[in-house]
């Protein structure tokens, strides 16, 4: 199974712990951060990606997220694949995601993921019928069941 997670996922690791949402999608994030690890899911990078990890301010927290995309991606979305997904982008940005998401989005769906994973409220409200758009806690309770 082909997934893409949203750079907010990467940064959820490094939020503040003490508040129970973001303990559970933290820990959520970690397992299939694991099972990625172990080969049960594949995950897809992009440019997108790179370039907002790049933005962070922590080095190390932006070392280390740079180091997992690159070491476990199963396939990169690069800058020659945005003409073929343009349309895409546009679609997405007209339901009033913001452009760096809806290219995230895209990206997603251009490499064929089946889910894309974020802890951002405004994307989880985007609904889909090319790709699923859960938290990592749903990803979790989805697979899991599969099983």
């Amino acid at each position: 199974m082909r997934v893409y997670l949203d750079n907010c996922c990467y940064g959820r690791p490094y939020d503040d712990q003490t508040q129970l949402r973001i303990n559970l999608e933290t820990q959520a994030k970690l397992s299939i951060q694991h099972s990625i690890t172990m080969g049960r899911f594949d995950l897809v990078s992009s440019l997108f990606i790179v370039y907002e990890n790049g933005k962070k301010k922590n080095r190390m927290v932006k070392e280390q997220v740079s180091a997992f995309i690159m070491g476990y991606s199963k396939e990169y979305v690069g800058r020659d694949a945005i003409p073929a997904m343009m349309g895409e982008i546009s679609a997405i940005e007209s339901a009033g995601v913001k452009p760096l998401d809806a290219s995230h989005i895209a990206a997603a769906i251009y490499a064929g993921c089946e889910y894309f994973i974020t802890t951002d409220d405004r994307i989880l409200k985007y609904e889909s019928d090319k790709i699923k758009i859960v938290d990592p806690v749903q990803f979790i309770k989805e697979t899991e069941a599969k099983e």
